[in-house]
């Protein structure tokens, strides 16, 4: 660790990588939280099976995660394929996330496809009989399980690899530019990544993109050739993840100073999302705020399908504002916050790979098991996080730290410790 100091509020590089590490750690758990609600969602949930029981709760929970978790992901991705190119060079960096992507991706795709299929299936005869079974025809025929292959919550490696794979034809062509163009490019990223206007002009693309979608929110469809729009939408945070690591000592210092003005601004931009999703459940209301926004006093009964598309757009703007603040905000957050080196948190952090890997089948898996129990609904939910948590962190344990799959996964097996000590990498 280089022990050097920076400037005032700024962290050293080792406890940067701390901090980063931490927070992708905190936004693997997070999915276990995510794919646990959208079992209790109230609202139409995005997958087929669902328990008899709903609450309000989760369909907040979704919500929340949703706005930030991805966009976190893909800046810290960003950030660290810009470290790779600068330590290993290009060439380096593309055959690091071939193996740390590309491969993993390869190896464990197929059986979690699998094991998600059966469990899915067995969640729906359960649903409709009560029992155990395996039955496809209780799929629904409107759900990507029924068209064939797909990513499923490994969307996001599939992603990132093709992105990582972009990203030296893109670095070619930017270093290819006279360097006072290339200061000049510099001067503008840190302008919208560290102004509130500038933070607007990021989210005006991502409110056009958005328009597109169901209440504004860009949502991944599991395709293995996944629609622009969501190469457009995540692009713009990998690429600003990318950008992020030349301009680290500015914006940093200012993330980790101003994190809790950026959280207060997303959380008002995620209160008007709020607000919008009710209006743009009433077509007449709807119709009548379009009047208001728009100064068109038209025909309101002839103005449902417009009144949609223009509301969209505006929740899509307060939805990825709230994304992009709480994003910055969290990476503030925890470089103030959560920076230090700690054996559980190496931990943590160690097991994350595994735990995004896996978790989605042990969801499924527990909100089959939980189906039909009387017990109370958010009861329910907090028994499946707890105990798909404690499979995963008992699985890394006893299957990954000290295997070859950790050498897969994160590049170095742990050696098993004499009784009382702490385990080291190799």
């Amino acid at each position: 660790m280089n022990g050097s100091t920076l400037s005032p509020g700024t962290a050293a590089p080792g406890l940067r990588l701390h901090a980063l590490d931490n927070l992708r750690a905190a936004m693997m758990w997070l999915g276990i939280v995510l794919h646990v609600a959208v079992i209790y969602m109230s609202r139409p949930s995005p997958l087929p099976w669902h328990d008899d029981q709903a609450t309000p709760v989760a369909d907040l929970l979704v919500a929340v995660i949703h706005a930030f978790r991805m966009p976190v992901f893909f800046i810290l991705a960003g950030y660290f394929v810009s470290l790779l190119a600068h330590r290993r060079g290009l060439a380096g960096m593309v055959r690091h996330r071939l193996r740390r992507l590309g491969l993993p991706f390869v190896v464990f795709w197929p059986p979690l496809f699998v094991l998600s299929t059966l469990l899915g299936l067995a969640f729906l005869h359960r649903m409709a009989q009560g029992t155990w079974g395996l039955d496809r025809s209780l799929m629904p025929q409107n759900t990507t399980m029924t068209t064939g292959p797909n990513t499923m919550h490994l969307w996001f490696l599939w992603m990132l690899l093709w992105l990582a794979m972009l990203t030296p034809v893109l670095w070619s062509a930017v270093r290819a530019l006279p360097a006072g163009l290339q200061h000049a490019l510099g001067r503008i990223v840190a302008w919208l990544g560290g102004t509130p206007l500038g933070i607007v002009v990021l989210t005006l693309p991502l409110a056009w993109i958005g328009a597109d979608y169901d209440h504004g929110i860009v949502t991944p469809n599991g395709s293995f050739l996944p629609p622009l729009a969501e190469w457009l939408h995540n692009g713009l945070f990998y690429g600003f993840g990318l950008c992020l690591y030349a301009q680290q000592k500015t914006l940093m210092a200012r993330y980790e100073r101003h994190w809790p003005v950026l959280a207060s601004l997303g959380l008002a931009c995620f209160l008007i999302t709020a607000v919008l999703s009710e209006v743009l459940a009433q077509p007449e209301a709807s119709a009548f705020v379009l009047v208001l926004v728009t100064g068109a006093f038209t025909d309101l009964l002839a103005t449902p399908v417009s009144a949609t598309r223009h509301l969209q757009f505006w929740m899509a703007l307060a939805y990825n504002g709230a994304s992009w603040l709480w994003s910055l905000a969290l990476v503030g957050f925890f470089l103030r916050h959560v920076a230090q080196a700690r054996a559980w948190l190496a931990y943590l952090a160690d097991s994350s790979y595994w735990v995004y890997l896996v978790h989605l089948p042990m969801t499924i898996g527990w909100g089959a098991l939980l189906h039909g129990l009387p017990i109370p609904v958010l009861a329910k939910m907090l028994i499946n996080v707890l105990a798909t948590t404690a499979l995963c962190l008992a699985t890394y344990h006893l299957g990954v730290r000290f295997t070859a799959v950790s050498q897969l996964l994160n590049g170095r097996r742990h050696t098993r410790p004499p009784s009382g000590k702490t385990a080291h990498a190799t």
